[in-house]
C-alpha cells in the first residue's frame, strides 16, 4: 500500500507543475485578415500543386520523347548499316559487270576486228 500512496503523490506533484493550455474558443470572432491570409495561402498552395503537376507531366513527356529518340537513333544506325552493306554490294556488282564487259569486248569485238582487217583486200 505504501508504494501506491507514493505513486499517487508523485503523480499529483507532477501535475501541479503543469500549466494547462487554454481550450480553443468555440466560436471565435471572424478575423478578416486571418481569412484573407488563409485564402491567399490556399490559393498559393493550389497554384504550387498545379505547377508541380505540370512539371511532372512535362518531365514524363520529356522522358517518353527521350525513349522514342533513342529508339529512332538505334533504327537509324541499323538502316545506315544496311545502306553500307548494299552500297558495297552495288560497287562489287559494278566492278564485276565492268570486268565482264571488258572480257566480252576483248573476246568478241577484238576477234571480229582482227578478222575484218585480215579479210580486207589490200
Amino acid at each position: 500500500m505504501n508504494t501506491q500512496v507514493r505513486m499517487k503523490s508523485s503523480v499529483a506533484d507532477k501535475r501541479e507543475g503543469i500549466i494547462p493550455f487554454a481550450p480553443p474558443a468555440r466560436n471565435p470572432a471572424p478575423d478578416n485578415n486571418t481569412d484573407q491570409l488563409e485564402r491567399a495561402g490556399d490559393t498559393i498552395m493550389g497554384l504550387l500543386h498545379r505547377a508541380s503537376d505540370a512539371a511532372h507531366n512535362n518531365s514524363q513527356r520529356a522522358l517518353d520523347l527521350s525513349i522514342q529518340l533513342q529508339a529512332a537513333e538505334a533504327q537509324i544506325k541499323d538502316l545506315d548499316a544496311h545502306v553500307r552493306y548494299y552500297q558495297d554490294r552495288a560497287e562489287r556488282a559494278e566492278k564485276l559487270l565492268y570486268q565482264i564487259s571488258v572480257e566480252i569486248e576483248e573476246r568478241f569485238f577484238a576477234t571480229t576486228d582482227n578478222r575484218q582487217t585480215q579479210n580486207r583486200p589490200r
